[in-house]
């Protein structure tokens, strides 16, 4: 038998576009899985999801915005006191120095507003490319791709990049997807990410677009055993988000203590 050819670049670009189509449709309700209700929350919330989960995060701001609804609020707060609300999100102390920090940027350089510019948002504390997006693409409206840990993974397993740099990621997806789609797609690659498409074991036996995926097989064939592996509302358990959409066809997450 003759080799496989190697996909040319037309090829992958096709085949990813069939993915996103794909993902939209099992993925209707995509979404950001951070609770916020202004640009402000949600920008202080994605700060304090890194290394920790978007639930403890959900779990964890209610009582932090309840004491400090503004940025002239957050600014003016005795540390001591915002690193023990913030505490169940890890490296409480860094965070709670980033989020401060930024607070008293937005007073003192911004009138209180979260900016609505890429170059402006990335000056802030603790504010990288990858929250920049987050703001701007679900706060602003403005496009952009989120390239997270699982959006990593994804784009490497379905080889629409062979890079493990997030900036490099970021500028080789935005190529093949045309702008108007940039954050839908980060939002459903992101959720198949989460349910689905795990980083130690893939529940690929469970999955709905492995006629598209190079990579099948890392992970679970067998259908009843992937199915076991399944994670939030793909395999009947809450959400992440305390307030979730109307649209979400899952149970709410439930607050910091209680049981799910």
């Amino acid at each position: 038998m003759k080799p496989a050819k190697p996909e040319s670049h037309l090829a992958m670009v096709r085949r990813a576009r069939k993915i996103n189509r794909e993902l939209a449709e099992v993925y209707p309700y995509a979404h950001p899985e951070l609770d916020f209700r202004n640009p402000f929350e949600l920008l202080v919330a994605t700060v304090l999801s890194a290394q920790t989960t978007d639930l403890r995060v959900n779990q964890t701001t209610p009582a932090l915005f309840a004491k400090y609804p503004t940025p002239e609020d957050l600014a003016a707060a005795v540390p001591e006191e915002v690193e023990e609300l913030i505490r169940p999100t890890g490296f409480f102390r860094a965070k709670t120095k980033s989020i401060m920090g930024l607070a008293t940027a937005l007073r003192d350089d911004f009138g209180g507003e979260v900016p609505g510019r890429l170059e402006d948002l990335v000056k802030l504390p603790g504010v990288g490319r990858k929250t920049a997006f987050v703001v701007l693409g679900n706060a602003f409206g403005v496009p952009g791709i989120t390239v997270d840990t699982h959006f990593m993974r994804l784009a490497r397993r379905w080889k629409w990049t062979e890079s493990d740099d997030p900036v490099k990621i970021e500028a080789e997806v935005a190529g093949i997807f045309p702008k108007s789609d940039w954050t839908m797609l980060s939002h459903r690659v992101i959720f198949h990410g989460r349910r689905i498409c795990h980083a130690r074991r893939p529940a690929c036996g469970a999955c709905p677009i492995t006629h598209l995926c190079p990579s099948y097989g890392e992970g679970e064939t067998d259908p009843e055993k992937a199915r076991k592996l399944l994670k939030y509302e793909k395999g009947g358990f809450p959400g992440q988000r305390l307030n979730p959409p109307p649209d979400y066809p899952g149970r709410p997450a439930p607050p910091l203590g209680a049981d799910s």
